[in-house]
């Protein structure tokens, strides 16, 4: 059985959430409580590197934040996948 790809054309309706992800830290929950206007939160990602683009939760691609007009946007450098080697597959003999 094939299965052609307009056959699923349906599911581009679907709405999904989209989120980029800028950084992680784990904290005390004390130091939450803490936190007030002004407060620093370091992360853990640097500022030259590319943030996580996910779709309900999963990784699909990697992005850098640009301005488009007075509002923040993200450009995709990366989709998932796209930059991992290929495992080379075994001979079949």
């Amino acid at each position: 059985m094939t299965l052609q790809s307009h056959s699923f054309d349906f599911l581009k309706d679907v709405d999904v959430r989209l989120s980029v992800e800028l950084g992680r830290t784990d904290m005390k929950l004390k130091n939450v409580l803490a936190l007030g206007e002004e407060s620093v939160v370091v992360l853990d990602r640097l500022t030259d590197e590319l943030l996580d683009v996910m779709v309900n939760g999963k990784p699909i691609a990697k992005g850098e934040i640009v301005a488009q007009g007075n509002r923040f946007a993200l450009r995709i450098v990366e989709l998932a996948g796209s930059g991992e080697p290929e495992t080379p597959v075994p001979d079949a003999a």
